[in-house]
């Protein structure tokens, strides 16, 4: 069956890029229309992964993440058209020239190929996936999670309708939809066809990803992501943006889960700090020297278990720990983060500056939330996956990040001397 499927995704590649802007962007307005006038099937089968995984037992932040609703998919039929409105990288000339030999070269974006991505319980990626692979004139082979099979399956089936109304083949985006995890071990060597692997899940997925795959592989999308409230900050807008990274949507990957806390602030932050969570509903995990003056307080507060400042909770709760100053700040992060994103609340440029040039992750930030780390946020459409690492991609992953590039030479009658 994946032998089928890559043959067809390959061959379909070839087609894509030739695709001009124009006709790329007919078929994914095509894709938009789709999913707005067939959302009844696709929320149909929604509902029946729903149902499945509450019988099994999964987590409330699962079953959100999993969960669509009439307007998050009139959301996602947007985030499509909004990629339309993006500049189409393929056949940009990124830079180039004549030659002391004669000959005139240039480096020019070419589209990578095939596209391998291996998701969870997150049905948003199959039609992100779908419409940056086509803006960008790949190819996709989508596996999801055993919890969403039936959504993605209905997803990826509009989505061939309007692939084929347009005149490009279905096996342009195709969708695993067995739920056998062999054949995810099967994909991880498919590398005659898929160019690139993009496993967007827990820390075992990228693991196995990582040791298995003979297909470059782009990891990231776990975040442990820190907040830094150092002595100059300000109580109000401190806690309004740390209820913002940690309550706005508690199942993604750049929620905060762990809050550092200058000791200088502490003794008048923390009792504001639990106030506040306790309106958010957010359980408090508290190392020793933050748990006595947070016990007196409103919220819920446990102490913290050395674990935890590993893990992403995905959930209404937070890691709280003071620190002596920005140093051990600094420290803690290097130590527990993922190198996704990390934000200092601060009223002092030289602080700022410093947890810019000394956080290693692939998004920082100096008094925002880091709930911003987001394709769509960053203006680059709907991405693809957020990239922890350093090649060849670091962050939301956008456009250009599923494009490669080619060197073209033009002589007249050149020859080497």
């Amino acid at each position: 069956m994946l032998e089928q499927m890559g043959q067809a995704a390959k061959a379909a590649s070839y087609q894509l890029a030739l695709l001009s802007s124009k006709e790329k962007n007919r078929v994914l307005e095509k894709i938009a229309d789709y999913l707005e006038t067939e959302a009844q099937q696709i929320l149909t089968a929604n509902e029946q992964d729903l149902l499945e995984a509450r019988r099994n037992g999964l987590s409330e932040a699962m079953l959100d993440r999993l969960a669509l609703t009439p307007a998050r998919l009139t959301a996602i039929a947007s985030d499509v058209r909004q990629v339309c409105k993006l500049a189409d990288p393929v056949g940009q000339v990124i830079d180039g020239g004549l030659l002391d030999s004669g000959l005139r070269i240039e480096r020019r974006r070419v589209p990578l190929g095939v596209i391998g991505v291996i998701y969870e319980a997150r049905p948003n990626v199959t039609v992100d996936v779908a419409s940056l692979c086509l803006k960008t004139g790949n190819a996709a082979i989508l596996r999801g999670g055993k919890e969403t099979w039936r959504t993605n399956a209905a997803t990826v089936k509009v989505i061939q309708q309007a692939l084929e109304e347009c005149g490009v083949p279905a096996g342009a985006v195709q969708a695993i939809e067995s739920p056998d995890r062999a054949l995810v071990s099967e994909m991880l060597r498919m590398d005659k066809y898929i160019d690139m692997l993009i496993p967007r899940g827990g820390a075992g997925l990228h693991q196995l990803c990582r040791e298995q795959s003979t297909i470059p592989v782009i990891t990231g999308g776990i975040g442990v992501c820190h907040i830094f409230v150092d002595d100059t900050a300000e109580i109000a807008p401190a806690l309004n943006i740390i209820v913002n990274a940690k309550t706005q949507r508690p199942s993604t990957c750049n929620t905060v889960e762990t809050l550092l806390v200058h000791q200088g602030i502490a003794a008048h932050f923390l009792p504001a700090l639990s106030k506040q969570m306790a309106e958010s509903g957010v359980t408090l995990h508290a190392e020793n020297n933050a748990l006595d003056a947070l016990k007196s307080g409103p919220a819920k507060v446990i102490a913290v278990q050395p674990e935890e400042y590993d893990n992403e909770f995905l959930s209404l709760d937070l890691n709280v720990k003071v620190v002596a100053d920005l140093d051990e700040a600094i420290a803690h992060i290097r130590q527990h983060g993922t190198q996704h994103s990390d934000a200092i609340l601060t009223r002092t440029i030289g602080n700022a500056n410093r947890f810019v040039n000394e956080v290693d992750s692939s998004a920082v930030y100096v008094n925002a939330s880091t709930r911003f780390t987001d394709g769509g946020q960053f203006g680059l459409g709907a991405e693809v996956a957020v990239s922890t690492q350093k090649l060849h991609a670091r962050g939301p992953m956008g456009l250009e990040a599923l494009t490669t590039y080619k060197w073209i030479g033009f002589g007249d009658d050149t020859i080497r001397a």
